[in-house]
């Protein structure tokens, strides 16, 4: 198998504003943000990689190189109308994008999709990618990106269903922590809860992961989790009280320096996925009749930041 590795922008070797087009990649990310191009950078490592991104200039300016940890990574960047073939197919975009992410991955004609994004998109991912294998799986690594560049900031691990053992084994061979997890609902149900309690708080608050470990926010994080877990449990979560308490604030402790993705979303501008990880939970609650008058509180304050200024 060929290796690529990333190409350093010299003054030699410039880059053309566009990739040329390849043969079939055995592995595309779906998003371009900085989790998509983290990952991308350690895949590339190994193995070459097809970035799709949100449109033509954006993979234009993706092609001339951008800063990932202490490298210059120059990703094989494309616009979704452009996108190549690909054995496997990662999505890493916003919840709000996983239809036409969908759609997108369609039409690289892959043996398989696989979701790592927040929230539950799996019904909606399926929905719009008519393929035998599309499934989400759960990552817990982190990444951020200011005008510098991509930041990781935590090595989580990566697990993915029964189907996806080849991908698991590219992705280990990059490095990463990659398993298949043979019942993934509750897997994917524990990173829903590592979420509902770490990224409001953390795009509220304005605050790293690790600073939700301290007084006032770990009032804040501990309801949240204790409201969050007989909802969860209800819907498959495999972890005792005690455990749901120990998952987040290990995963706040190992990701202590990463600003969460609702917290780049907030100081960005832009859209967060509130109502796709707390407001899935509240309309959850509701189905069973619980209350979780802390989640409802952080949903409507969170909304206010986020709504324009009138």
């Amino acid at each position: 198998m060929t290796t690529f590795q990333p190409l350093i922008a010299t003054a030699a070797s410039p880059r053309p504003q566009t990739t040329p087009n390849p043969a079939r990649y055995p592995v595309a990310i779906i998003g371009a943000g900085a989790l998509g191009l983290s990952f991308a950078a350690r895949i590339a490592r190994t193995l070459r990689v097809a970035v799709v991104a949100r449109d033509r200039a954006a993979a234009a300016r993706l092609c001339q190189g951008v800063r990932v940890g202490d490298s210059l990574f120059q990703p094989e960047a494309w616009a979704p109308e452009e996108a190549p073939q690909a054995d496997w197919v990662i999505v890493l975009v916003k919840t709000g994008d996983t239809a036409a992410a969908a759609r997108s991955a369609a039409r690289m004609q892959p043996l398989g999709v696989l979701s790592l994004q927040n929230g539950l998109v799996e019904p909606v991912l399926q929905a719009h990618c008519p393929l035998p294998r599309v499934a989400q799986g759960i990552t817990t690594t982190g990444a951020f990106r200011d005008a510098s560049g991509v930041t990781p900031s935590g090595d989580g691990e990566v697990l993915v269903p029964p189907g996806f053992e080849e991908l698991a084994s590219m992705l280990a061979r990059a490095g990463l922590d990659a398993r298949v997890e043979d019942d993934i609902v509750p897997a994917r149900l524990a990173k829903l809860l590592v979420n509902l309690a770490i990224n409001p708080l953390a795009a509220l608050f304005r605050v790293r992961n690790g600073e939700l470990l301290e007084a006032p926010y770990r009032l804040w994080l501990d309801a949240l989790v204790t409201e969050a877990w007989p909802v969860l449990c209800a819907e498959g979560l495999a972890l005792d009280e005690a455990a749901a308490h120990a998952r987040v604030r290990a995963v706040a402790r190992a990701t202590a320096t990463n600003r969460a993705s609702m917290l780049q979303d907030v100081l960005a501008g832009r859209p967060t996925e509130l109502d796709a990880i707390t407001g899935v939970l509240i309309e959850l609650a509701a189905r069973q009749g619980a209350a979780v008058p802390t989640h409802r509180a952080v949903h409507r304050l969170l909304s206010l930041v986020e709504a324009p200024a009138g």
